[in-house]
């Protein structure tokens, strides 16, 4: 299969395309499961099926959500830019005894408090410039296949119905609980993770179906009234939009256990087959060694930080780090990330303005071009390096930096360089996706008319005057610099 066949970069004119560079490379994934990279051969050829878990809507979303959601946006973006036809599915947890207390807190339903946060949720998606999932399932409205799954665990014989309504999966009925996250059975018993019930027939055994407490939401089953429990809903999706089996499976690495482990218990138990070939984690976000949870109270809410620091920033910040490390926060650690990424933005800027006033000879020489290619593809192929790719930009930004300043590079592979990185930006998105930075004269003609001014003021000695005008420049995000050429301006 060629990798890379919606290639915009390719053309006649253009030899060292990304197809000609980069077809005989594989996608290498680690699997979680098997504890080793991979090449990616998806179930059926050209098409990717990938769910990752999504988040429990009883609050808005924080910064550790957020590295999750752009972690697997980026792994989208990538798949469908090599050609894959990508089906995303990602869920809402709209039923669950957070939801329920925070709800009865408020003295407001609890289906109404959750649909306000999925409102919240997309809104700060939005901001951070996240593609949507092409399904986005919630629990309230899966009732029918969460049941029907369960019927067909219960008539396989790994699950057990109790008399207060509840139904509960029987783990010593599976020869390989653990595999995912290497554990035994016996050993997660002995370490504490084991909720106490006496309806249980095992304390390892966990609720796909929990009956009714008065209070709650309910709905009707052949148990009697009751919701769901957490991993039943996941399992339930997968199957109802993507089916039996899925390529990957994805979500944050405190997924792992007991989450995921219990998805492939439950899928399996009906299905008789492998949930997901592949399993991806992303590490955790964490503040002083722990964990950002709101559990923990030690998150900042996505919406907060976004005050501050714009969305190209806080995915370079995330981005810069490879997904599955942990990756420690702190407000100093995105300033230093806005600050780097400003380079990245300053030469684009410098490229965009090189492109039209540059020198016009060029030897059809694109070495710059295809090493930057290979090296950004080869890093993305080798398990999603962001920050290898990242590492590329820089180092294109380097070089192009010294070859502006010497006059070596013509305006027309500038141009060449601007469309590729362009290319990168629609993996990454860390640069502006919009029109920001390019214009159709009319700003260059609009400095143009200042710069003359502040000219002709400092000229006339009226140095107060001329430097009103840098200074509400500045403001405006907008910096003045002297060249060999003349005062040229930037934004910041």
């Amino acid at each position: 299969m060629n990798r890379f066949p919606n290639s915009k970069i390719s053309s006649e004119n253009n030899k060292c395309s990304l197809e000609v560079c980069c077809d005989k490379m594989s996608l290498i994934i680690y699997n979680n499961l098997t504890k080793k990279k991979e090449e990616f051969i998806p179930i059926e050829e050209g098409k990717v099926k990938l769910y990752v878990c999504g988040v429990t809507v009883y609050d808005d979303i924080h910064m550790g959500h957020a590295r999750s959601m752009i972690v697997f946006d980026t792994l989208v973006r990538y798949l469908r830019f090599i050609g894959y036809d990508v089906t995303h599915v990602t869920n809402f947890t709209d039923v669950d005894d957070k939801i329920i207390n925070k709800a009865n807190k408020e003295g407001t339903d609890p289906l109404e408090l959750s649909a306000r946060y999925i409102e919240r949720y997309f809104e700060d998606a939005d901001s951070l410039g996240i593609k949507r999932a092409d399904i986005y399932p919630k629990a309230s409205e899966s009732m029918a296949p969460i049941i029907e799954m369960i019927e067909e665990i219960i008539a396989n014989g790994f699950a057990y119905p109790t008399p207060d309504g509840s139904v509960y999966f029987e783990v010593r009925k599976v020869k390989e609980y653990g595999k995912l996250s290497k554990q035994k059975l016996d050993s997660m018993e002995s370490s504490g993770r084991v909720v106490l019930d006496e309806q249980k027939k095992d304390p390892m055994d966990f609720a796909v179906w929990k009956g009714a407490k008065s209070g709650e939401c309910s709905w009707d089953s052949p148990w009697g009234k009751g919701r769901p429990g957490w991993h039943i809903e996941c399992s339930a999706m997968i199957k109802q939009y993507l089916g039996d089996k899925i390529d990957i499976h994805g979500g944050g690495s405190d997924l792992i256990f007991p989450h995921h482990e219990n998805e492939i218990l439950q899928t399996e138990a009906v299905t008789h087959d492998m949930l997901a070939n592949y399993w991806m984690h992303n590490g955790m976000l964490q503040v002083k060694d722990e964990k950002m949870s709101k559990s923990l109270n030690n998150f900042f809410r996505v919406r907060d930080v976004s005050k501050k620091f714009d969305s190209n920033t806080i995915r370079f910040y995330f981005l810069n780090t490879h997904y599955s490390s942990p990756l420690a926060y702190g407000e100093d650690m995105l300033t230093e990330a806005q600050s780097a990424l400003k380079r990245l933005k300053n030469n684009y800027a410098e490229l965009l303005d090189y492109s039209k006033k540059g020198p016009g000879a060029d030897d059809d020489s694109c070495d710059i071009l295809e090493s930057a290619r290979y090296r950004f593809m080869d890093a993305m192929n080798d398990d999603i390096n962001t920050s290898i790719a990242i590492e590329v930009m820089f180092e294109l930004a380097r070089s192009t930096n010294k070859m502006m300043a010497d006059k070596s590079l013509s305006k027309r592979t500038a141009a060449k360089i601007i469309k590729m990185i362009d290319e990168f930006n629609t993996i990454l998105g860390i640069l502006p996706e919009d029109d920001d930075m390019k214009d159709d004269g009319t700003a260059d003609a609009a400095m143009g008319v200042l710069i003359e001014l502040r000219k002709e003021l400092r000229a006339r000695k009226q140095y107060d005057l001329a430097d009103m005008i840098r200074n509400k420049l500045a403001e405006a995000g907008i910096v003045l610099e002297d060249s060999a050429d003349g005062m040229k301006w930037k934004k910041m």
